[in-house]
């Protein structure tokens, strides 16, 4: 594969690059496992209250990102 991206001077749309691609890589690993260890995503979604925001003060919310992850997981199920 050739394709190039060319670098961002703007750190926001490096972020959201890196994210995009890492999100698909890692939907298609748990993807591969759950395949082969369907008990996967149950154990995923058991470790959900573990889960928590990094952020500090007013922007902190936990369920929030418990929310994502149960969406990516509920993405995962939905391709078994």
């Amino acid at each position: 594969m050739t394709d190039h991206a060319s670098p961002s001077l703007d750190p926001v749309v490096d972020a959201r690059r890196r994210e995009m691609a890492v999100e698909h890589l890692l939907f298609g690993t748990i993807q591969f496992l759950a395949r082969k260890h369907p008990e996967l995503l149950d154990d995923l979604d058991g470790s959900l209250g573990h889960l928590w925001d990094k952020s500090e003060g007013e922007a902190r919310d936990d369920e929030a990102v418990r929310e994502i992850a149960r969406k990516f997981i509920r993405s995962l199920r939905a391709e078994e």
